[in-house]
């Protein structure tokens, strides 16, 4: 009687993903995953990055044929998708750009602040002024550690980017500011 294979294996072997001619898997993006491509294109990736990252969070799916052909289909669509999208982002750039943010931090007599503002501080402050920004998009060389005028980057995908106003303030100790 032939022994039966147990079903964890089979359903590992009917898994496996196309390879790619480097040996990686090939996937096709479902959304820009920016340093890999952009949405709708097949790329390769190792194996690794393909099972634990980019098919369980949805941002790529596998590069059948059908798959391409559709994408082949409503490229069109999706270039029309994506420009909306950067024209979304770039008039957020623009507001972010003629705006400034004011953060209040504890600071000695020199000017040279207790702690240091961090891009969450940065976003937290923007959030405020319904401008929503991550921390991961706020760009700094380092900490803000003085009370002054900084110029910091923020980068809301590859192609949009701009510069943004800070100023770090000491905090008031009285109430009546």
């Amino acid at each position: 009687m032939p022994v039966k294979q147990s079903s964890k294996f089979s359903h590992a072997r009917s898994r496996q993903l196309p390879k790619g001619p480097r040996g990686g898997v090939e996937l096709l993006l479902v959304h820009t995953v920016d340093p890999l491509g952009k949405q709708g294109e097949v790329v390769e990736v190792s194996h690794g990055y393909a099972y634990n990252y980019l098919l369980p969070q949805g941002l790529a799916t596998v590069a059948t044929d059908h798959h391409k052909r559709m994408v082949d289909k409503h490229r069109s669509k999706l270039e029309e998708i994506a420009r909306e999208r950067l024209a979304g982002l770039r008039s957020v750039l623009e507001e972010l750009v003629r705006t400034s943010v004011t953060i209040e931090a504890n600071a000695n007599d020199e000017g040279h602040l207790y702690g240091s503002v961090g891009a969450s501080e940065i976003a937290r402050s923007l959030k405020q002024q319904d401008l929503m920004i991550s921390p991961d998009q706020v760009i700094l060389v380092g900490p803000l550690k003085e009370v002054g005028l900084y110029t910091v980057r923020v980068r809301l995908s590859s192609e949009v980017e701009g510069d943004l106003k800070v100023w770090v303030v000491p905090s008031s100790s009285e109430s009546g500011s």
